[in-house]
């Protein structure tokens, strides 16, 4: 069976892992979720990930390593999708949004790759809004 949205499906599991505090959390891979993986470590909202198998083939995996601070609160406190497959929601460089003022980011697909909002004013590239974390 395909998945509408696997965007929004790794997004729930994410959630979904993080309310049970899970060290981690498996699912298919594709080169997105990968970016998007990608982007979340280094804006330090996820420890690690890795793909297990050969990326691209049906049968890769993407394991998150999640993290949590001192306390055993999840570094990601909000994570929803912003362009769905019914209402896509591209911006300019100049209309992309901050989140929280700048404490959250925005996730963006563009010409360059998958990129947070703030690599996407450094590289002065719009694009399609995926998400948003904080």
């Amino acid at each position: 069976m395909t998945m509408t949205d696997p965007i929004a499906d790794m997004l729930t599991r994410i959630r979904n892992a993080l309310m049970i505090k899970a060290p981690q959390v498996t699912m298919p891979a594709s080169k997105m979720k990968v970016g998007i993986c990608r982007v979340l470590k280094d804006e330090g909202f996820v420890a690690d990930y890795s793909v297990l198998g050969v990326e691209g083939s049906p049968k890769a995996t993407l394991q998150i390593q999640l993290k949590y601070d001192e306390e055993g609160d999840p570094t990601i406190r909000h994570l929803s999708r912003v362009s769905t497959p019914g209402c896509r929601r591209y911006r300019g460089v100049g209309e992309i949004p901050k989140e929280l003022g700048g404490l959250g980011i925005f996730v963006l697909t563009t010409p360059k790759g998958i990129l947070s909002d703030r690599e996407c004013r450094k590289e002065n590239v719009g694009g399609e809004l995926l998400c948003k974390i904080h």
